[in-house]
């Protein structure tokens, strides 16, 4: 067992099946040593967004139940890049972009996008620290309460 696969294993985490997008893109693209993955939904093991992950932060979803969808994300966003690399062994994230559907006067979206950037440095360690950008908007895909996008890079 490598490294990566190791810590994900002691955070009882399995990587799903990359989730196939829900519109006319594709799920990442290569340009050299960058590994651009598409916005993840926090779909669940099964493939499908919890009722506790859908709504508006502030409203009907709580910034707990929020930043554990973040994290829901970050691990698709992992599953993406394996889907792309085969392995994760070689990959450093640079930025992740977190977007948060909003209650209008909910103003903790850094709080929220958390849960993705945590489980990036417990994954990647020192590879998983990135630059980021946390964003409020008033609806996301599906419903959903978060969205969170990646640039890797492949070292």
């Amino acid at each position: 067992m490598n490294e990566i696969e190791q810590r994900l294993a002691d955070l009882s985490l399995t990587l799903p099946t990359p989730a196939a997008p829900v519109a006319n893109y594709v799920p990442y693209t290569r340009a050299g040593t960058l590994l651009f993955i598409s916005g993840q939904l926090p779909f669940g093991a099964d493939g499908k967004i919890a009722a506790a992950h859908s709504g508006r932060v502030g409203a009907e979803v709580t910034p707990e139940a929020a930043q554990q969808a973040a994290r829901l994300c970050a691990v698709n966003i992992l599953a993406q890049a394996k889907a792309a690399l085969g392995l994760l062994d070689n990959v450093r994230c640079l930025k992740l972009i977190g977007f948060v559907a909003a209650a209008p006067d909910f103003i903790a979206i850094p709080a929220v996008v958390n849960g993705a950037s945590d489980l990036m440095v417990a994954v990647l360690g020192d590879r998983g620290k990135h630059a980021r950008s946390a964003v409020g908007v008033a609806q996301l895909p599906l419903g959903c309460a978060v969205e969170v996008e990646a640039t890797l890079e492949i070292v």
